[in-house]
């Protein structure tokens, strides 16, 4: 079957908006040079709530694109590791985030050229 995202009923916006999500691509990031335990995650992704990452990480985990390991110790470990498919997003999550730094100041400024012109009227029609 072919799918088509700009459809509206398209299964595959779900998967678009989850992958699309700041907390998703940089969580990504963060595990693409290995497993982390969650508070290197938390402590590497500057301010996520711990409430979100959890959801993050579990959503990531549901979609197959993370994986959870539990290690029986005192206290316990868990480590949190890309899969196959985790790594197959990391290229285009890392371009994105590459052109979010190298384009920051482009639309910054943008935004205050848009933001201090004068307000649009509304257009009158007779």
């Amino acid at each position: 079957m072919i799918r088509d995202v700009y459809l509206k009923m398209c299964p595959c916006r779900d998967l678009l908006d989850m992958v699309a999500s700041k907390w998703t691509a940089l969580a990504i990031g963060a595990l693409e040079d290995g497993p982390k335990r969650f508070g290197e995650l938390k402590r590497r992704l500057e301010g996520v709530s711990q409430k979100m990452l959890t959801q993050t990480l579990r959503t990531l985990e549901r979609d197959g694109l993370v994986t959870r390991t539990v290690y029986p110790s005192v206290p316990l470990r868990v480590e949190y590791e890309l899969t196959p498919l985790g790594r197959s997003v990391t290229e285009p999550l890392a371009a994105l985030r590459l052109w979010a730094q190298q384009n920051y100041e482009s639309v910054a400024e943008a935004r205050e050229t848009f933001d201090s012109a004068e307000p649009l009227q509304p257009v009158t029609v007779r």
